[in-house]
């Protein structure tokens, strides 16, 4: 017996109803028409790719931050209106923002 079945022994008068998930609306980032820019840069001797250029809300860019470095299992951080991923990542945040549906403009070496 499997937990529905044990649901509906408990409770034979309700009805399920459909529950919007709410993953439906997790994923809708507002896309801008200006390219995002994606630039490469060394810090402290170390290589780091800066996403900027962004418009929409910043909860939007900080969801799109969480999902380029969960994709690319890199860290990063979101700072001042920029995605600053650890190492040369450009041509990967490129792709993944271009099957979003983004812009992209690469700037520097």
């Amino acid at each position: 017996m499997d937990l529905k079945d044990q649901l509906k022994n408990l409770f034979p008068d309700h009805e399920p109803q459909d529950v919007p998930s709410e993953k439906e609306n997790e994923n809708k980032i507002w896309l801008q028409d200006d390219p995002i820019i994606c630039k490469y840069e060394k810090r402290k001797g170390k290589p780091i790719t800066i996403l900027e250029g962004y418009t929409g809300a910043n909860e939007d860019f900080k969801k799109l931050a969480k999902e380029i470095k969960t994709k690319l299992s890199v860290g990063g951080s979101f700072k001042d209106d920029k995605i600053i991923v650890q190492g040369d990542y450009r041509e990967k945040i490129m792709t993944i923002l271009k099957d979003k549906g983004f812009k992209v403009k690469r700037v520097g070496g």
